[in-house]
């Protein structure tokens, strides 16, 4: 099921408005991307249950000392998704997504971790169950990544966040690699929305059911609604957030604006997670411009 109108003309409004107020503000953009690394690392390296918190997270990344019960692996596990992070920002722009680029990517984020897998696709007898699903076997791998990327790349008729999400889905149930498969692909998602003109978006630990129900739904019924849905409201997001700070406006809690509404904080609060109103999120903090 392709991406509703409503949500496709929602997305397209604020594109528009995003790209007229971008011009000479790349520096501020620059600050909002930087500051959204640490909550990037830490969502997705919490997705594959990293015990990190944000807070630790952000120390790692800023250089600052540390716990001595944080393993060497979840600090270079934070480094090294925070470092592909900022390559792709330049990289994304410089070529599509290819089989190549992806290789690349995994070795930035496996290596001093794994140096043995990085790099390179699942081989012989490396094979992969998640739950009670069976990966397709390493001899397949870089055929059907091959197809995946053509898919993508040729398709240009289908609405974008349409065709990210078929990718997502079909990348994370390939799962091309012995380790890292969720964060790299949750990367590539960012690499084809920049490429396209689109800013970041934040997949977030504690909607993580939902997130996995989508792979469940296409599993089941090769249905990509779910995940289709689950970028629409994320991008929403993102840009209502960049605008927030590009047309000046001072930003409040979502608490204080429902109290200025006179409403109830849980209707506003579901207005917010629907992306009814221009609500966003900084460290897991729902905010909104004051009008």
């Amino acid at each position: 099921m392709a991406t509703r109108v409503p949500i496709k003309n929602r997305i397209k409004e604020l594109k528009q408005q995003y790209d007229n107020l971008k011009t000479g503000k790349e520096s501020l953009l620059k600050i909002i991307d930087e500051a959204e690394i640490p909550e990037m690392v830490y969502n997705s390296n919490a997705i594959e249950n990293s015990t990190l918190t944000l807070k630790e997270t952000e120390r790692i990344l800023l250089e600052m000392e540390v716990s001595k019960d944080i393993s060497l692996r979840e600090v270079f596990e934070a480094k090294n998704l925070a470092r592909v992070i900022e390559y792709i920002r330049d990289k994304s722009q410089e070529a599509e997504i290819s089989k190549e680029v992806i290789l690349l990517l995994h070795q930035m984020l496996i290596g001093n971790i794994n140096d043995g897998h990085a790099g390179r696709f699942r081989n012989s007898n490396e094979y992969v169950r998640i739950g009670v699903y069976i990966a397709p076997a390493p001899e397949t791998i870089e055929k059907v990544i091959t197809e995946i990327i053509s898919e993508y790349t040729s398709e240009h008729d289908e609405y974008f966040v349409d065709k990210i999400a078929k990718f997502h889905l079909d990348f994370e149930n390939i799962h091309p690699f012995v380790d890292g498969n969720g964060r790299i692909g949750r990367v590539i998602i960012n690499f084809q929305l920049q490429r396209l003109g689109f800013t970041n978006i934040i997949i977030r630990n504690i909607e993580k059911q939902s997130y996995y129900d989508a792979f469940k739904e296409y599993r089941d019924t090769k249905k990509t609604e779910l995940m289709e849905k689950t970028i629409s409201l994320l991008l929403i997001e993102s840009l209502n957030k960049r605008l927030a700070y590009l047309n000046s406006k001072k930003i409040i809690n979502l608490v204080d604006y429902a109290k200025l509404q006179g409403k109830p904080a849980p209707v506003i609060l579901n207005a917010a997670k629907r992306q009814t109103i221009p609500a966003f999120r900084e460290k897991g903090v729902w905010k909104i411009a004051q009008a």
